[in-house]
């Protein structure tokens, strides 16, 4: 009786460190998973993105803007692809800001809507890849 007591009771002790040791190991790997998940370097950002010269354009209610953007990629390719469609990044640029007046350039939001308007549109172009962000470089509004 005491023989079978004790086995029953290494057994479940036994189960029970393996257990533990496979939720350990399971946790580890997927720990090392998020890790590699990592932010470009900045060497990266810059292979991967597009300068868009400045324009100047008309927006709404007799106004200018003038602005230049930088455009990320999520990949070289898919920068040299987008430079070689500058010219329809530039058309959408004015499209998009004629549409504009002055107070939905201004402030964050509307620089921010301008931005996430623009690389929608730009994202519908590519073929190869993704645009990852928009960085205005610099913007006049008059």
């Amino acid at each position: 009786m005491k023989n079978k007591l004790l086995l029953f009771m290494l057994i479940i002790l036994v189960s029970i460190t393996l257990v533990g040791v496979v939720t350990l190991i399971v946790l580890n790997q997927l720990s090392a998973e998020e890790d590699e998940v990592k932010e470009p370097t900045i060497e990266e950002i810059v292979e991967s993105s597009v300068d868009i010269p400045e324009i100047t354009t008309n927006i709404s209610g007799n106004n200018f803007a003038r602005l230049s953007i930088k455009i990320q990629t999520d990949s070289p390719e898919a920068a040299t692809e987008l430079a070689q469609r500058d010219f329809q990044v530039k058309d959408i640029l004015i499209e998009e800001l004629s549409e504009m007046t002055k107070a939905d350039l201004e402030g964050k939001e509307g620089k921010k809507a301008f931005e996430d308007t623009v690389k929608l549109r730009v994202n519908e172009l590519l073929q190869e890849g993704k645009v990852i962000r928009i960085y205005t470089t610099s913007i006049v509004i008059q």
